[in-house]
């Protein structure tokens, strides 16, 4: 799993790539809190992310509650195939901002 760090507009992108399981969800739950702490809106880009777990899913719900808290925004961007299924099947995509690209952002 990596994880990259970029900018766009007013938000910062956290890119997840690869799978987000028990082994590494603490790391990008670290990430994800220290942009939220340092006031950053957030765009969780799941392009290229292949896999997430339960743990990953509760990192998720945790940013988003901290997030919230701060009055951030948070969105995930372009999720699709296992980790979208995973986000359908326990409802949480009605609780994400689900965005399908970038674009869709640029109007906030």
């Amino acid at each position: 799993m990596q994880i990259e760090l970029t900018d766009y507009n007013k938000y910062k992108v956290v890119q997840l790539v690869g799978e987000v399981d028990l082994h590494n969800s603490r790391e990008v739950r670290a990430v994800l809190l220290d942009q939220i702490n340092d006031s950053n809106h957030l765009l969780v880009d799941f392009s290229l992310l292949t896999y997430i777990d339960s743990s990953g899913v509760a990192t998720l719900i945790e940013a988003l509650n901290s997030a919230k808290t701060k009055d951030l925004l948070f969105h995930i961007v372009a999720a699709n195939g296992a980790p979208l299924q995973v986000l359908q099947l326990t409802r949480l995509d009605s609780v994400f901002s689900m965005k399908d690209s970038f674009d869709v952002v640029d109007g906030e």
